[in-house]
């Protein structure tokens, strides 16, 4: 190592040098004479560090309880929707099941009254339909729309214009909006020349 000759003519600078090496002294004895300072305050350090480590530990097993119970519960919610979702519809049906019982348990019902009856029943099941979100689609005289209308075959007509349902084979019907089945209807075409 070189030194200046400068510095070794600068008692200030050997001064600051001498208390330098003082204090590294100072620090190093203090490390060599109180070793049960050292050794409490790292078995402090430690226990802290255990408790925390216990303290997580516990934190993760009871989260990762938790989770599992959410996923137990999840699970048996999604089962029960599977087994008892068409209860609402089931207990809507249910009047409409116990009025057709009541028509078919009358003997000497005659034709007219049995019409009354089936008309009420109708009535009965197109409120319940209303009711679970179930719409008719009855496209008479509207524009064919392939989205909802299925075309059974065309026919020539000159009174309405082409692509218009002349006739309805079978009602289609939509729960909220989603097609469950397409009408399935006669659709008209402009007549041969």
């Amino acid at each position: 190592m070189t030194v200046k000759n400068e510095e070794l003519d600068n008692p200030e600078a050997e001064r600051q040098q001498d208390d330098l090496q003082g204090e590294v002294q100072m620090d190093d004895e203090a490390k060599l004479d109180s070793p049960e300072k050292n050794a409490s305050s790292l078995e402090a350090q430690l226990e802290a560090a255990q408790a925390k480590a216990s303290e997580n530990w516990d934190q993760f097993l009871r989260t990762k309880a938790e989770m599992e119970n959410l996923r137990r519960r999840h699970q048996k919610d999604i089962e029960n929707a599977h087994k008892f979702g068409i209860e609402k519809l089931v207990n809507e049906l249910l009047p409409v099941i116990d009025s057709m019982d009541l028509g078919l348990a009358s003997e000497d019902a005659s034709a007219e009254s049995l019409r009354e009856g089936m008309e009420l029943t109708m009535n009965m099941l197109k409120k319940m339909m209303e009711k679970l979100g179930i719409e008719e689609i009855n496209p008479l005289h509207e524009k064919f729309d392939p989205d909802k209308h299925q075309a059974m075959s065309m026919q020539p007509s000159a009174e309405v214009e082409p692509n218009t349902v002349i006739t309805v084979m079978q009602k289609g019907y939509s729960l909220n909006n989603r097609l469950l089945r397409p009408a399935m209807v006669m659709v008209s075409k402009r007549p041969a020349e």
